[in-house]
């Protein structure tokens, strides 16, 4: 049997294509459209500190506070440890670390498709798990922050059906990982401090080695509609 040859720009793009696509035909029907903000960022109001021009005294001028950065995705080689990791990246924010959604959402993107051609579709999974820019100017007032707690990862046993249903098609590294863990949210209300837990499960779509050197997020099931 000839082997087929991943190692071309052009073959690697074809064939994640053809995996998608074979998998939202399959698994991903029950995925919404929603629309992804992603409009310029509006300033927070608060004029910056110009110093005095000119004289002794515009040395002494305080220093701008450092604009808050996030920490990327961590490459791996490991399909579950990358599952893991991008879980972590989409159920976590604070509204009060002075960031917006699209912040957040441009970490994941990060790690997405490296043929470009899922981004669109990435972008609206991921838009679905955030708030959106208005929820989150609100949950703003209320020091609204969120974590998660993984409890289980594992391949869905419906991955075998996807694999059998490619004929063949999927790149190697094509793999799901279902995700169940519970989410948390604290915050303050009338100057309390409150929290909840929600149960969540999901599942996410990745390419790994040896069709890339590293994992590729390609999509996200619909929250709380994962493959089992």
């Amino acid at each position: 049997m000839k082997t087929r040859d991943f190692s071309t720009p052009g073959a690697r793009r074809k064939i994640v294509v053809i995996a998608v696509a074979a998998v939202l035909v399959l698994v991903l029907a029950g995925v919404g459209v929603y629309g992804l903000i992603i409009g310029p960022r509006e300033p927070d109001g608060a004029s910056p500190v110009q110093p005095p021009t000119g004289g002794p005294t515009a040395s002494t001028a305080p220093a701008p506070n450092p604009t808050p950065s996030l920490s990327s995705i961590a490459a791996s080689r490991d399909p579950e440890a990358f599952a893991r990791a991008v879980s972590q990246a989409l159920f976590t924010w604070d509204t009060a670390a002075g960031l917006v959604p699209l912040d957040y959402t441009s970490v994941i993107l990060e790690v997405g498709d490296p043929t470009g051609e899922e981004q669109a579709g990435l972008a609206s999974d991921v838009a679905a798990y955030l708030p959106t820019r208005e929820a989150w100017l609100q949950l703003r007032e209320y020091a609204t922050a969120q974590s998660l707690t993984i409890e289980d990862a594992y391949v869905p046993e419906a991955w075998a059906e996807a694999q059998a249903q490619s004929s063949g098609q999927l790149a190697a590294g094509t793999t799901a990982i279902t995700i169940e863990g519970t989410r948390h949210r604290t915050g303050i209300w009338n100057g309390t401090p409150v929290d909840s837990e929600h149960a969540v499960s999901f599942t996410v779509f990745l390419v790994c080695p040896p069709s890339y050197d590293t994992c590729h997020l390609l999509r996200l099931s619909e929250l709380d509609n994962p493959l089992r």
